[in-house]
């Protein structure tokens, strides 16, 4: 069966859009051999950091962004570091000509890392080495990759005294992998001032099994994460007299019409667009029914086969699914409590709040009590603009000329999720190319290839240049 990653490479994307690079602009854009070094030694360097929750070492890899950051020119005062323990983010801005009066480009990154136990790898996961044109460490893919990407663009057109007309603010959260407070709080500060954001944890090239380039993703929506939790209490008793009632049995009840449910279809003009490119290249059923739910979400024909398949049922709207059960206290008594969780992937447009509510009549329970965990966030998608997409365009073309570019919607949440949610259009736009075959982020062995550098670099900063000016 196909992985999302893999299908990515059958989509056939939107033609490219008109534009042609002199050669003049085309040779400045270029990463040069002196800042491909740079910053493969600085994604080494954030490598080594093991900035995974709980060690106290996100307040290190922001001291040494920030010294990165000083060292090619930027202001101390211009550089903000805030917060303690492992919820320590940082702000740096490259000021503008016009002192604020044009709205600022973001640039959004991560500092942390999911945990690597050395005993489970065949490296160990914080001493980053480069080997076979891969380099593999714990967070070389997601997101220290990204984040030098990020640091080395600015660092370089501050070198060359490039003055943009836009502040530029590099924002850098320092808890996405987890509780994501930090991300938050930049939010909270900085989206009031923001015309768009460019995020390096999403988006990002396709590579065939060859190592060819096949696409390029711009990443504009993302589904929400949700948990909720159903509980049924009982007086419970001793197991040889049963009674008419019993939490396990209500609970698993609840959780079987859940299971049963589905969430009306959904498309958007991202997914939309998708299909219908994916549609034409997959062959037999599966292809057939992606162009017709594109073209008609209320095909219940292909709704039916396209929720039948993994690879593609999230992209028809909304899902739930009970993913923990537990319940009673002996095995010789009646429980006395039992407990669901339910976690929801929800499709852009759609509030946490209507999604409660269906799923609270569905459970069809009224002794049950239901609570969301957490504080889920919505947001809608971002529309491809096209500004950006052209300045996609040009920074694609410089590296992989006439490559398709198309748009796509995430099932999981980045940082971009809390800048939405505040009317900030926001774009996982990362030059990282990949096969899917060598996709390790979170898992052991982390890798990602060096070959893709150079077009990240390149990628970067010509988008920073171009919506900045």
């Amino acid at each position: 069966m196909l992985s999302f990653r893999k299908i990515a490479l059958l989509v056939a994307a939107s033609a490219p859009l008109a534009w042609t690079a002199s050669p003049v602009a085309a040779a400045s854009a270029k990463t040069s051999p002196a800042q491909h070094a740079e910053a493969l030694k600085m994604w080494k360097a954030m490598i080594a950091i093991p900035t995974v929750q709980g060690r106290g070492e996100m307040r290190r890899m922001a001291d040494y962004v920030a010294s990165q950051l000083r060292g090619a020119g930027f202001a101390a005062e211009d550089i903000v570091i805030e917060g303690q323990g492992d919820a320590v983010s940082l702000a740096a801005r490259y000021r503008g000509t016009s002192g604020g009066k044009d709205k600022a480009i973001l640039l959004s990154g991560h500092m942390d890392v999911v945990e690597a136990r050395p005993s489970d790898w065949t490296r160990d996961p914080f001493t980053p080495v480069e080997e076979g044109g891969f380099v593999y460490g714990r967070g070389s893919l997601d997101m220290k990759f990204g984040d030098a990407v990020l640091v080395s663009t600015l660092m370089q057109l501050k070198r060359e005294g490039f003055k943009p007309r836009r502040d530029i603010l590099l924002l850098l959260s320092g808890d996405e992998e987890t509780d994501m407070a930090t991300t938050a709080r930049l939010a909270e500060r900085y989206a009031g001032e923001a015309e768009l954001l460019l995020n390096a944890d999403g988006g990002g090239g396709q590579l065939d099994e060859t190592g060819k380039p096949v696409a390029f993703y711009v990443q504009g929506a993302e589904k929400t994460y949700a948990d909720f939790e159903f509980t049924i209490t009982d007086p419970g008793g001793h197991s040889s007299r049963p009674g008419p009632t019993n939490a396990i049995a209500e609970v698993a009840a609840i959780a079987q019409r859940i299971a049963a449910f589905r969430f009306p279809a959904r498309t958007s003009e991202l997914t939309a667009s998708y299909m219908r490119q994916a549609g034409a290249k997959l062959e037999g059923e599966t292809g057939a029914a992606l162009q017709r739910f594109a073209d008609n979400p209320a095909d219940s024909d292909a709704l039916q086969k396209l929720r039948a398949d993994p690879e593609w049922v999230g992209q028809t709207g909304t899902t739930c699914v009970p993913t923990m059960i537990s319940g009673g206290h002996a095995l010789n008594a009646l429980p006395q409590k039992a407990s669901l969780s339910v976690n929801c992937r929800i499709f852009p447009g759609e509030s946490v709040e209507e999604i409660r509510t269906t799923l609270w009549k569905v459970a069809a329970n009224e002794k049950a009590k239901m609570v969301t965990l957490g504080a889920p966030l919505a947001s809608d998608a971002s529309p491809l603009r096209p500004d950006l997409m052209h300045a996609v365009r040009k920074g694609i073309d410089l590296s992989y000329p006439g490559l398709p570019i198309s748009g796509v919607m995430a099932a999981g949440a980045t940082d971009s999720l809390y800048f939405r949610a505040k009317g900030v259009p926001s774009y996982g736009v990362l030059g990282m190319f990949l096969r899917p075959e060598d996709d390790f982020a979170h898992g052991l062995d982390e890798r990602a290839p060096v070959a893709s550098l150079d077009p990240a670099l390149t990628l970067m900063r010509t988008m920073v240049v171009d919506l900045s000016k």
